[in-house]
Formats: structure tokens, sequence, C-alpha cells
């Protein structure tokens, strides 16, 4: 029987950012040929209204083809260069939405086509201005819109995009230096949170598996690293922001002088710690509650001011009205921005899913870290532990430790009283009944479901990822192993009808997997009940998701070879080969029959209980008459 293994996550190119009025519908846009053919006209209003429309367009998937067809990465690249401001962020956001929404193929095709060369030249231009006044007209001034950061801002997340998806794209990252060119916006981090964090999330990209970029992480760029990841504000985007960025230390880590990598993980896993101990629902129905009363006063304002209006002078004569100037009207639709200005809450809100997800993400990528030789850590300092040993973060209750990493005790230390199993298990239960409810009836808010339940997936495959690394005294021992089998079991079986969302029946299989394999090996008593094990194998085994039918099946061979020691256990038994067999033989999928037939062979391997079940469901006849038929599909 196969032993499950640790996932390790890589993200997909970050979604677009413009936002579409799902309520009024998409508006009626130009043929693509048409809007292309705009892109060369002498007039930088329309060649900037035609980089908007086809940045709207590129949303919607299926006309892509359209535009690839039409060489639309060839039309657009040169206006990265435009002379006109305006343009080269409009350009830059349609080349970024087509990045995100076409997703690995359209990326590799942009690289093809040399969109790195304009990508580059705009980013080194941006970074040189970003300390200058050269790129700010009167117009930028009187609607308080700085065009270098803007256009910087378009330019990192598309190059986060292409180098996400693209290994050619990274090269020439490392190859051209960009490295200085992006730091160099980092550093605007205290007045333009949004550049920083696309930054940050630019910088986790380049730097996983890239150790051709390590020598670039000079003292100057890592200096700049550790003022943001030290930088007090509580705000949840800081939380995002220094979250990510400690993902992005933990991928350099073989740069850091072994004197520091101490104390540098012991700060990685403070911020990460920072970030699980929030909770999410309330921070929802608290911001919800904010924003009602923000929204509610300039609302009474407002129409105590109209009806003094009406009563003073009976109506507005067209003399008193001002006109909007042209830039601040673009840039409240702007197509960069995610949500309205007017959502900071639900902004704030969504910082902090994202900063958790990454978090757990980190997490899973650290434990399936190769193991670090003894000579790299034996220099680092009991000491480090500390400054942040703050409170104790032992949890009584759960009794559970972890202790995933393979590092020194001092870091092994750190992770236990930083990362406790509270902050993860939390997060890992089903998200906040208000908070849904208030999601639910909120059109805005209701994108927050599908992220609560992205958190908890990953937090079920983090601590899948830690009971595969951790030993069973580090975790606490049986009896914690226990509550949290009990804990699972309550995931799957609270509700009147077993899951059927495929992400979470994978990450909870998953989970359960890991768990009752090492309490199996410990001989640790199991609490499912074979009824309940069953009933969770018929569920998972009609998954479209290999994982999950590879899961169930799993564990219910770990689950019957410890059965087969019991006593009076024939009858179970007989329930289990039966189901197995059967997945075995009509299974289309070969790794998953393999997987079934792994698991009889565990069930079935010895045992006087074993050996009457097998005989009374005539076991052995039927693998010998499946035999040449399973040869036969390999």
């Amino acid at each position: 029987m196969g032993k499950s293994r640790a996932r390790r996550f890589r993200r997909a190119p970050a979604g677009s950012e413009q936002r579409r009025d799902e309520e009024n519908g998409p508006e009626e846009e130009q043929p693509a040929a048409e809007l292309l053919e705009k892109l060369q006209h002498p007039s930088a209003e329309l060649r900037e209204f035609a980089c908007a429309s086809i940045s709207r367009l590129l949303q919607q998937k299926q006309v892509i083809p359209a535009f690839l067809q039409r060489d639309v990465v060839r039309c657009l690249g040169p206006l990265l260069m435009d002379h006109s401001l305006a343009v080269r962020e409009t350009a830059a956001g349609a080349l970024r939405n087509l990045s995100a929404c076409g997703g690995f193929e359209v990326c590799d095709d942009m690289v093809t086509k040399d969109i790195m060369t304009p990508l580059v030249a705009l980013l080194k231009e941006c970074s040189t201005g970003l300390d200058s006044n050269q790129f700010s007209p009167k117009k930028c001034r009187e609607t308080n819109k700085n065009y270098v950061e803007d256009i910087a801002n378009e330019a990192i997340n598309l190059l986060w995009n292409v180098c996400e998806c693209n290994s050619t794209a990274v090269h020439i990252f490392n190859k051209e230096g960009c490295l200085e060119a992006v730091l160099h916006c980092m550093k605007k981090f205290s007045t333009n949170i949004d550049l920083a964090i696309s930054v940050a999330n630019c910088l986790q990209a380049v730097t996983e598996d890239n150790p051709d970029l390590l020598s670039s992480f000079n003292a100057s760029a890592q200096q700049i690293l550790e003022t943001v990841m030290l930088c007090p504000e509580s705000t949840m985007k800081h939380i995002l922001l220094r979250t990510l960025i400690a993902g992005t230390i933990w991928n350099i880590k073989d740069s850091i002088p072994a004197g520091s990598l101490g104390s540098m993980v012991n700060a990685i896993l403070k911020i990460f710690s920072e970030s699980l101990a929030i909770d999410a629902g309330e921070t929802i129905i608290r911001m919800n509650e904010a924003e009602k009363t923000r929204l509610k006063l300039p609302a009474e304002a407002e129409t105590e001011e109209n009806m003094s209006d009406v009563i003073d002078n009976g109506a507005v004569s067209e003399d008193d009205m001002e006109e909007i100037p042209k830039g601040k009207a673009r840039r409240e639709n702007d197509i960069s921005d995610l949500l309205p200005s007017d959502k900071w809450e639900l902004k704030e809100v969504t910082a902090l899913l994202t900063a958790q997800q990454t978090a757990l993400e980190i997490i899973v990528n650290m434990c399936c870290n190769e193991d670090p030789s003894d000579g790299e850590w034996e220099e680092l300092s009991s000491s480090d532990e500390s400054d942040l040993f703050m409170e104790n973060s032992y949890n009584e209750g759960s009794g559970l430790l972890m202790s995933p990493l393979c590092l020194s005790d001092e870091v092994n230390s750190a992770f236990l009283n930083n990362l406790i199993p509270k902050k993860i298990l939390e997060k890992t239960a089903f998200p906040n009944s208000v908070a849904l409810d208030i999601c639910m009836h909120n059109s805005s808010w209701k994108p927050l479901i599908k992220k609560l339940n992205v958190v908890q997936c990953r937090a079920l495959t983090c601590l899948q990822s830690i009971l595969l690394v951790s030993d069973v005294d580090c975790l606490g021992g049986p009896s914690a192993l226990q509550s949290l089998a009990q804990h699972l079991s309550q995931l799957v079986f609270s509700k009147t009808e077993l899951p059927t969302d495929t992400e979470f029946l994978e990450a909870i299989t998953s989970a359960l997997r890991a768990l009752l394999q090492t309490m199996a090996s410990k001989n640790i008593t199991q609490c499912m009940t074979p009824e309940q094990l069953l009933a969770l194998c018929e569920a998972g085994i009609h998954s479209s998701n290999a994982s999950v039918r590879v899961n169930v099946v799993s564990i219910l061979g770990i689950s019957g070879s410890v059965l087969a020691k019991g006593q009076d256990t024939a009858e179970t038994l007989k329930m289990i080969g039966k189901f197995l067999l059967e997945v075995a033989m009509k299974e289309s999928s070969l790794v998953v029959a393999g997987e079934a037939l792994d698991a009889l062979f565990d069930v079935f391997a010895d045992g006087k209980e074993a050996e009457k079940a097998a005989g009374q469901i005539k076991l052995l006849p039927a693998l010998k008459e499946f035999q040449p038929v399973f040869k036969m599909r390999v």
C-alpha cells in the first residue's frame, strides 16, 4: 500500500484586477480587429480607450483566441513604451489581464512573442522615475494620480504572471537584473501598500527554485526585505505583505549567513503565526458592521444637505455644477481596481484571507523541503529563541505539538511556539455561520465564501504535511492523535449529507489518510467506526478526482489491516474486501485500481479473521481470475 505524500503548492497566474459590473452585464464591445487597429491611432485618448476596451474583453476567456489570432501581444507590447503615460498603464493592464485569464499556455506564447523586452524596459524606466518628477505632468497632480507607481504596479503584476508560468521569463528576469528594479519599487511600501504587495507576490514567484538569483540577494537587498518584515503596521494588507515577504525569505534561505538563519526562520514563523491567529469569521462580521456605519453617515448627511438646498434655493442651477475632471472619472472605474475605492473593509478581509492561505501553503512547502545537512544548522544560537518565545503556545486542550522541520532544536522550538496546533486546527473548521450568512446576502462579499473554503482546505493539507513528517511524541502522543481523529470525523459526519466538494474531499481524505497511517504504525486505537469508514469510502469512490478515490481506498486498507489483528472482525473485513475487490476490477484509473490491490494485500495478509473473511468472499479465486485482465490493462 503506497504511502501518502505531501503536496507542494504552486500558484496559477494572478487573477485579473478589473472589476466587472455583474449586475448590468457586459457592455457592448467593438470587434477585436477594430480595437486593435485603434491602437495605432495618432490620438493618445483613442489608444487609451482601445487598450481599456481590450482589457475588459480579455477577461472573457472565449474572446481570447480571437485576439491571439490577430497578434494582440505584438500589438500591445510596443505601447508599454508609449509617450502617453495613460496608454502605458492601460496597455500593461490589458496584457496583465491576458496573462491572468489566458493561463499558462498564453503566458508561454507571450514570452515567445518577446513581451519581456518592452516589459523589462518599462520596469527599469519606472524604477528610475519613482524618485523623480519627470512623469508628473499637471494632469497627474490635479487628480492625485501617480502614474509611475500605477504603471509599475501593472507591469510588476504582468511580470509576476509570466514568471510564474514560464522558465524563460525567469531566466530573462535573472539576466536583465530585474531584481534591483523590483526591489526599488518595494521601497515605496510605506506609502503604496498595493504596489508593495504586487512586488512581494512577484518576488515570491521568481525566488522559488531559482538558485541563479541567490547571488543577487546581497546585504542591501536582504535589508530591504527585513525592513518590510519588521514594519509595525497592523492592517490586513500589511499582514499580507509581511506574509509574502516571509515566503520570499524562505525561498532564498540558502543565501542567508548561517549565523543569521535561526533568527530569520524565527521571524518567518512569527509572521505566519500572526496571520493565522486572526479569526477571519469575526473579522468579516466586524468589517461588515464598519462598512454599514461608514456608508450610513454620509447618506444621512447628504439627505439633510439636499433638503436644505431645496428649501433655500428651490433648484440647483447649471452654473453651480462643477465638471468632473476626465482623469478622475476614469480613475474611479480604473481597469486595475480589484474593488471599488469605497470597499476598503472588503479589501481588508480579502487581504487577511489571502495572507492566511499563503501562510498555510508556505508551511506545506516547508514541510516538503529536503532535510538540510547537519552542518548547515550547527551554528544556530539557542539565544535566538528568547526574543520570540512570547506566550506559552502549547494548547493543553488539544495536546498536539508540531515539529515538522528536521532542523536545529532552536528552529523546532520556534515552530512549536509560533505555529501552535490551535491556530492551524481552528482553520480546519467550517467557516463561521454568521460570517457566511453576511457573505451570502451581499453580492460584493459573496466571493469571500470561496476564499474561506480555500483556507479551510489549505489548513487540512497543512495538517496532512505535518502528520507525515512528525513523530508521535512531537504530535502530542496517542491521546492527541485520537482527539484529532475525532475532530476530522466531525468535519466529515457532522452534517446530514456527506461532503461532495472535490477540493474539500481531497483535503480531508488526505489528512485522514496521513493520520490513520501514523496511528496504525504505532498501534494507536482508531476512533472511526467501520460504518463511518465505509460511508466515507462509498461517497469518495464516486468522486471525479482520482486523488480522492486513492485516498479513500488507502484509508480502507489501513483500517482493514488494523481490524485484521482484532477479534470477531470477519464480517467487517468481508465488507471491506468486497468493496476493495469491486474497485480493483471496475475502476477506470490504473492508479486507483493498483491502490485497491495494495489495500487488499495489506488487509488480508495475515490473521485468522482475515483468512476467514477471505475464504468467505472467495478472494483468492477472484484475484487469480482478475490477474490477466489487470496485466493486460497495464
